[in-house]
């Protein structure tokens, strides 16, 4: 039996990993290091959250970040900003029904390469 690598088969995954880990290290910018290594790991291991989650932990007009996929189960009663992997169709109107962004994490990195004001919900 031939051996598993932990190499992606997603083209974009694979390039959004090596893109995180070269922005870490340009800009000495921890959280993208983190969050590439949490796209490294086993696709069942990636966070799936909930608006409800991100309404209780978020405040107005933060930037949130998921490393995975954001769900549209909850009330959001607040503006903010989500970057994440996938987002469901209810999220996402959800989101910019109270005219929120929804973000890729590459839309994320390429707005703050530095990271800073991000918070990271799993």
């Amino acid at each position: 039996m031939a051996q598993r690598t932990n190499q992606k088969t997603n083209p974009r995954l694979s390039h959004l990993i090596a893109m995180l880990k070269d922005t870490a290290r340009e800009n000495d910018a921890k959280i993208w290091r983190v969050i590439a290594q949490n796209l490294e790991s086993p696709s069942k291991n990636y966070a799936e959250v909930n608006i409800g989650k991100i309404n209780r932990y978020a405040q107005d007009g933060e930037i949130i970040l998921v490393p995975g996929k954001v769900l549209g189960s909850g009330v959001l009663d607040q503006r903010v900003s989500v970057a994440a992997l996938n987002f469901s169709e209810s999220a996402i109107s959800k989101i910019t029904g109270l005219e929120g962004d929804c973000l890729t994490i590459e839309e994320l990195v390429a707005k703050n390469p530095k990271g800073s004001s991000v918070r990271i919900l799993r």
